[in-house]
């Protein structure tokens, strides 16, 4: 078992212990019900160190993490690139419009297919990828309302993320620990924030923030290869591969 298992255990052990109150109706564990796959993730991607970078996530996507174990873990892109499929179980209590059927999910996460797509298409191959660079969702919940709707970690009341990020915060702090990055940048102001908060004073680590892939916000869907390449180049990290007009942005 690696490092970053450990940590992740000990994250799903201490965010086991949390409740949380309406709105949120629903809430999912992956790394509890898709512990299987996660625990591919880190142990085949998440031993090499040093990382040229962390990037981190903000929580789980409905059609990603929460189906696969894996940050921005499309099903296509975690199964045929990555490499990596396992056993999904279902959560205790799953709302009906948005069911978990693991690796036989239909539908697609835009922002895990746009991002694993960018490094398929940067790198070739996993492992050269990783060499570099490490994915991290900073929180590993989904929050859902009774309608369905999701809910963001940084709505919850302020008792409720106290504890949450008290947890997460831990956790990031460990893995940046193990893996001993030169940045780590939060892809979105919310992950932004929790890395600037998490790493503090260190000056031997660069933080900031990188566009996040998310279809809901129209820079990404207009060219979000070309400004999150952008953003790594202002943290100092540069990425090298195919022809940056080879690349897709969609």
């Amino acid at each position: 078992m690696s490092t970053l298992s450990t940590i992740a255990r000990d994250l799903r052990r201490d965010t086991a212990r949390l409740e949380f109150g309406p709105p949120v109706a629903y809430v999912y564990r992956p790394l509890e019900y898709a512990w299987a796959p996660h625990a591919q993730y880190l142990d085949r991607y998440g031993v090499q160190k040093p990382r040229e970078a962390i990037l981190v996530g903000m929580n789980p996507g409905p059609f990603g993490m929460a189906q696969t174990g894996v940050p921005f873990g499309e099903i296509a892109m975690v199964r045929d690139w990555l490499g990596i499929e396992g056993p999904v179980r279902q959560p205790p209590r799953v709302h009906p419009s948005r069911p978990i059927a693991g690796f036989a999910c239909t539908r697609s996460e835009v922002s895990g297919r746009r991002f694993w797509g960018w490094a398929r298409d940067r790198f070739g191959t996993p492992e050269r990828f990783f060499v570099r660079f490490f994915i991290w969702n900073y929180c590993p919940l989904v929050f859902m309302e009774e309608s369905g709707r999701n809910r963001t970690p940084d709505k919850l009341p302020a008792a409720e993320r106290l504890a949450l990020f008290e947890a997460c915060d831990r956790a990031l702090a460990r893995c940046i620990e193990a893996l001993e990055p030169r940045v780590v940048a939060g892809l979105g102001r919310f992950a932004e924030a929790r890395v600037r908060s998490v790493v503090g004073g260190n000056e031997r680590v660069i933080t900031g923030g990188v566009l996040h892939p998310s279809p809901a916000n129209p820079r990404a869907n207009a060219s979000w290869v070309r400004d999150a390449e952008r953003d790594l180049r202002a943290l100092g990290v540069t990425v090298d591969g195919v022809r940056p007009s080879a690349v897709k942005s969609g």
